[in-house]
């Protein structure tokens, strides 16, 4: 074989392999041309049927919670990535009559790496004029997947002490800056159980801050009876080990997020 049939051959495979990498990045990913493939993989799922849209849902009567202005800010859980965007945060302000800010951009981190991290997400895109009545924060998988360093408890309270290119420096920013910005409290959230020991590290350092600062803590992942649910009904309610289906927002995590905040307020 010459070398022109050689570079022929090599071009062949490399754009087949480039064609089957895009095509896999949209079946799994969700993520360029072909992403719709798995967008309506997961439109059609029983846990995103019409019964569980926001419009089925009904409002509660006399919610703690109602009139009031919440914020949610996090990654692809928080905005509902497998859920048709629609995710506990819409339900919350759903059925208790709130109004609320999602501040979620799928992938993204609590460690400030760049312009889509929670840190800088939070100080660009949320009004610092804004009444907000509490922050809810997504304790990111995406940290605990990208390995980013989880660093250390600072012995500082003061803002421009934290790390925030580690994921503890990162929360403790975003603790102090709704503080001082919008004098709210601070609820972070956790997913519930998966395999994962850096998640794991994540959840034991969170309720080490939630000691030092006082901040609530859903903790979803240490959560027993919430992680005892049927295989049928977590085929239901997950479409992988982190993401929810609308079910999953709605009839497993909405509850338990709603119960805690009631009675925070309270």
């Amino acid at each position: 074989m010459n070398a022109k049939k050689i570079f022929i051959v090599v071009m062949v495979v490399v754009i087949v392999l480039a064609i089957a990498q895009v095509l896999v990045l949209g079946i799994m990913g969700g993520i360029g041309p072909f992403g719709f493939i798995r967008k309506n993989r997961i439109a059609k799922m029983p846990g995103n049927s019409q019964k569980y849209h926001i419009e089925n849902v009904a409002v509660l009567d006399n919610s703690p919670l109602e009139g009031k202005n919440l914020c949610f800010l996090g990654s692809s859980v928080t905005k509902g990535e497998a859920a048709l965007d629609v995710s506990f945060a819409d339900y919350i302000a759903k059925r208790n009559s709130t109004s609320y800010i999602k501040e979620a951009v799928s992938g993204t981190t609590l460690v400030d790496s760049g312009s889509n991290s929670y840190v800088q997400r939070m100080i660009n895109n949320i009004d610092p004029e804004e009444k907000i009545d509490v922050l809810v924060c997504q304790l990111s998988t995406n940290d605990a997947t990208m390995k980013k360093e989880l660093g250390e408890i600072s012995d500082s309270k003061l803002i421009e002490n934290f790390d925030t290119s580690t994921v503890i420096g990162a929360m403790e920013y975003i603790i102090v800056y709704a503080k001082q910005t919008w004098d709210c409290p601070v609820v972070f959230y956790t997913g519930t159980k998966y395999d994962s020991e850096r998640y794991v590290a994540m959840v034991d350092a969170l309720l080490q801050l939630q000691d030092k600062w006082d901040i609530g803590v859903i903790d979803l992942w240490n959560d027993t009876k919430m992680n005892a649910v049927s295989e049928e009904d977590y085929d239901l309610y997950m479409v992988d080990a982190i993401h929810p289906t609308q079910a999953g927002y709605l009839k497993w995590w909405t509850p338990k997020m709603e119960a805690y905040l009631y009675e925070y307020f309270q």
